[in-house]
């Protein structure tokens, strides 16, 4: 957080080693962690809470000190869990076999998807992803769309068999009849049954948002060869 010198002993010049100004502050990432008060006792800013603070103060002494007693409790209960046979289950990682590694169990190796996942946060001392699931947001708007068209068709079907059954017989009730040639019963529809049905096309708010997702996805692959030219 401050600034770091080298001293060139040999000639006593100083050179700017390192400078946090206010814009490398800005590019900053945010950091989120939960608020003290709330941790549990293994949690590591309250568990390290009396080192951080001889550090914060400059007494490396005491943060050694106080390093010793934490690592020194760990191997007492370590070595009580052996006497007793009491075996440590961790609750957010798990020992990999196969390279001797400790992996955290909710581990999330897939890509970032810039379309669907919006922020990673941590609940309970898991990391999850906050996601946009968009592609079942348009399912489910383009089937409420197609579903209200269809009930507006049955609507207008069922309204030409009632004036077909109320009028009387003559060339105009002819005329009509012969224009009513919807078919009575509508069947579960895929999208190109709805082009049979008149509904060549979606509302606007489907239209709208199909094209910014394409938009979205030209930008996306025109940032993913520039990647692919760069790392080449």
């Amino acid at each position: 957080d401050g600034e770091v010198h080298i001293n060139e002993l040999k000639n006593g010049n100083t050179e700017m080693f390192w400078n946090p100004t206010s814009e490398v502050r800005r590019q900053r990432l945010k950091r989120h962690i939960v608020l003290f008060e709330e941790q549990t006792d293994f949690e590591s800013e309250r568990l390290w809470q009396h080192v951080t603070s001889a550090i914060n103060k400059g007494d490396q002494h005491k943060a050694t000190q106080e390093k010793f007693v934490l690592e020194e409790e760990q191997r007492n209960a370590a070595r009580e869990r052996k006497e007793s046979g009491t075996e440590w289950k961790p609750l957010l990682f798990r020992h990999d076999a196969g390279t001797n590694e400790w992996r955290y169990k909710y581990e999330d190796l897939r890509p970032w998807d810039p379309l669907n996942d919006i922020a990673q946060f941590e609940k309970d001392g898991i990391l999850q992803t906050m996601e946009r699931h968009l592609s079942t947001r348009m399912s489910n708007h383009k089937a409420t769309c197609i579903n209200n068209q269809i009930t507006r068709h049955k609507r207008s079907a069922k309204d030409c068999r009632r004036r077909k059954t109320s009028d009387q017989p003559s060339n105009h009730s002819q005329n009509t009849e012969s224009s009513c040639s919807t078919p009575e019963s509508v069947q579960e529809l895929s999208d190109d049954d709805g082009k049979y049905l008149g509904f060549e096309s979606l509302c606007a708010q489907c239209g709208k948002e199909m094209n910014h997702l394409k938009e979205i996805h030209s930008a996306v692959l025109s940032l993913q060869k520039a990647q692919q030219d760069i790392h080449r």
